[in-house]
């Protein structure tokens, strides 16, 4: 049976571009010089762009037209691409480790191993935790100004799980949760996995826009709002007080569940307060240690109003039964000494020397970053293409992540997003300088067709 003509369009256009006669970042021509020159309807020329994209060989830009792909570039690089090739620096992935964690570890499980019942650590545990090490972890939320009980906190494998669970026990598939228009890309990655709509909410200058959240809770049935008040990633913003209140006052008039990502909070001196002390009957304060300590280290807290409580423990019993009870231990232990104070006040001060160092060199160029993360959120040149310049910076041995997996919606900017925790703060340097080459030239036209 001979193929559809759209198909054969398809096939034409694919082969086109895997042998290199359509190049990366070459324009296609319009959904309706398409269909003309094929003889095809115009909603048949879309669904051939649409196949083609969802081949990731073409990106549709609304305002600007169809663009051919740099195919060699992995898909979706920022998420899926963590295995780094061997002498490649990775500005992709942030996992900031101190001189002197290994000695820490050491010391740790020493102390463990000397201390009370082993043996009771290598039972199941509690779901939620045993409720001593949660009020260890409550003492330290009270610290960041979250006012939880031990009986509100649950502790779970990493702050990925807490936001997994806070989405089973509050949401179903087919529901709505508003989210920023650029966020984290593990959150979309579970609420894609959960049948979760999200519907993406325009930045402003100092967190999203309350307007357009407003909107969309007149006109879609919103369940929640998906938020990072407090150093957001990527764009670095902390929401100011006017800010939370009136995302609080939207929550409350139309009864939404605020998730509140706490991941990078701690690197911000003297925030206001956060969401779970301005609306804790409905807010779901998620934090873990993997940026604060050490990515290996896999425990997360959620502290939630006591009602919800139960849902979230089903939540964990359903997914992992309980955190490791030896990792629990020993990150409570950290809490309760100051490890975790003090190596979160050591992180502030090294992402401040790379930010510093970013700023020194990327000076003349317009970027989004907060004084002490780290990241950097990097627009480009109106006419410069993200896919074809982290390509260049990947053959030139550095790898960067695109705007594409961190965005919420159909229209993905043209940026990059830059870890700066990963590597010495010499190579660091050195990498940046690159960055800035590479990102000069596409402004030029050098990487752009």
């Amino acid at each position: 049976m001979p193929k559809a003509r759209y198909k054969q369009v398809v096939d034409r256009l694919k082969a086109a571009i895997h042998s290199g006669q359509l190049a990366p970042g070459t324009r296609l021509p319009t959904h309706r010089s398409l269909a003309e020159e094929h003889g095809l309807a115009l909603a048949t020329a879309s669904r051939v762009y649409a196949e083609l994209e969802a081949m990731g060989l073409v990106s549709g830009e609304t305002g600007r037209g169809t663009f051919v792909r740099e195919n060699a570039l992995p898909r979706g690089l920022g998420v899926e691409q963590q295995d780094i090739v061997e002498g490649v620096v990775d500005l992709n992935f942030n996992y900031p480790i101190l001189p002197g964690q290994a000695d820490l570890l050491r010391s740790g499980l020493r102390q463990l191993a000397a201390a009370g019942d082993l043996q009771a650590l290598l039972r199941y545990q509690p779901h939620a935790g045993r409720l001593h090490e949660r009020a260890a972890v409550a003492r330290y939320l009270h610290t960041h100004d979250v006012p939880a009980r031990a009986e509100q906190v649950l502790i779970t494998n990493g702050a990925q799980h807490g936001l997994a669970i806070s989405l089973l026990s509050r949401l179903r598939a087919g529901d709505v949760v508003a989210a920023d228009a650029l966020t984290y890309p593990g959150f979309k990655v579970l609420a894609a996995a959960l049948g979760i709509e999200c519907v993406p909410l325009p930045a402003g200058d100092q967190g999203p826009d309350l307007g357009a959240l407003a909107r969309a809770c007149s006109t879609r049935p919103v369940r929640a709002v998906y938020c990072m008040p407090t150093v957001h990633n990527p764009l670095g913003w902390v929401m100011p007080l006017e800010q939370r209140q009136r995302l609080v006052a939207i929550a409350r008039t139309h009864d939404l569940t605020l998730i509140e990502d706490a991941a990078y909070a701690y690197l911000a001196a003297a925030p206001a307060p956060p969401l779970a002390q301005l609306a804790p009957e409905r807010t779901l304060y998620v934090c873990g240690l993997s940026k604060s300590v050490a990515t290996g280290l896999r425990i997360g807290f959620v502290a939630a109003p006591l009602a919800w409580v139960p849902a979230l423990e089903r939540m964990i019993r359903a997914t992992t039964w309980n955190t490791p009870g030896v990792l629990t231990a020993l990150a409570t232990a950290w809490l309760e000494d100051g490890t975790v104070a003090r190596l979160e006040a050591h992180k502030r001060e090294d992402a401040s020397r790379r930010q510093t160092i970013a700023r020194d060199v990327l000076q003349g160029l317009s970027y989004l970053s907060h004084p002490a993360s780290y990241f950097i959120w990097l627009p480009l040149a109106e006419d410069a293409r993200a896919d074809q310049v982290a390509m260049a910076l990947l053959n030139a041995g550095i790898c960067v992540a695109t705007a594409e997996p961190f965005t919420v919606g159909a229209q993905v900017p043209h940026a990059l997003r830059l870890a700066l925790g990963s590597v010495p703060l010499a190579t660091l340097r050195v990498a940046l300088l690159a960055v800035r080459q590479v990102v000069e030239g596409a402004q030029v036209g050098v990487y752009r067709r």
